[in-house]
């Protein structure tokens, strides 16, 4: 099945991963690996929960300030 994939390279395939997009052969990487690493079933379980939140959420519900907060914090995720 090839080489296991590591916590960051899961990190990176979770949303591929949620929306049904991902591969069939990277889908069984990805849960042959949550399948022996806690850390990373919680952490799907967290993004499952939070999109859960705030799937009910609307863009013009969330106010500006927060808009301006959020957008700075996913523009830079990869260098922090």
């Amino acid at each position: 099945m090839g080489r296991d994939l590591t916590c960051k390279e899961l990190v990176e395939l979770i949303t591929g991963y949620l929306e049904g997009t991902i591969r069939a052969r990277q889908r069984r990487r990805f849960e042959s690996h949550l399948a022996a690493c806690d850390g990373c079933t919680r952490y799907l379980a967290q993004m499952e929960a939070t999109i859960r939140a705030t799937g009910t959420l609307t863009e013009e519900q969330v106010p500006d300030e927060q808009k301006v907060v959020l957008l700075a914090a996913f523009r830079n995720w990869r260098t922090i």
